[in-house]
């Protein structure tokens, strides 16, 4: 049988106040943080929605012009308003019973094998190190629907109750939030992708 479409949306319009910078404009190698994520995504045939602040909407968008990037002008209410957004903006303009893969921009550790994982997978799923969940997830399409009639600040872990899978990913649970993440990233870049 074959699965339904997958689309991908990336979080992006946190206000990023821990960091005291934009967390989706960190420079990454040639470009930027979400820009990276976005192209390995993009890589593997998924096509990409950046969910951007007003702060950040025109620069993310024109850093990764091949990628729809969408505003929440409430981005102050949380990952669920931003996922709901970027949602809808897929639901206006390809229509609805899609797989969701959503990554938080801040959550850049998982490895090309994990991705590729989520994206053969049919039901809702998330990578889990030493017993602890990470991202990305891939939310089925009866998920994406409990998404779609939640309430805006209802966390996303009330909402959907994924499957975990054990992977080997080191970086699993890297989250940007200090200068020390962003090295921390920048000395791991190669090896977070190649991890089986």
């Amino acid at each position: 049988m074959e699965l339904p479409r997958i689309e991908c949306v990336i979080l992006a319009a946190g206000s990023s106040n821990r960091l005291g910078r934009d967390k989706a404009l960190i420079r990454i190698g040639n470009g930027t943080l979400v820009g990276w994520l976005s192209e390995r995504v993009s890589n593997k045939g998924v096509d990409v929605t950046v969910v951007a602040n007003k702060t950040n909407f025109a620069e993310i968008s024109s850093k990764i012009p091949e990628s729809n990037v969408v505003e929440n002008a409430e981005s102050q209410k949380g990952r669920t308003g931003s996922l709901k957004v970027g949602i809808s903006n897929i639901d206006f303009s390809k229509g609805p019973n899609y797989r969701l893969l959503l990554v938080p921009v801040d959550r850049p550790g998982f490895s090309d094998s994990t991705l590729e994982r989520l994206i053969d997978s049919e039901e809702s799923c998330c990578p889990m190190l030493e017993g602890r969940g990470g991202h990305p997830l891939l939310l089925s399409p009866d998920d994406v629907d409990r998404v779609r009639v939640s309430s805006e600040d209802t966390p996303l872990r009330e909402i959907v109750d994924p499957v975990r899978f054990e992977v080997i990913d080191e970086t699993l649970h890297l989250n940007i939030d200090t200068p020390s993440d962003i090295e921390e990233l920048q000395q791991k870049l190669y090896s977070i992708v190649e991890e089986n």
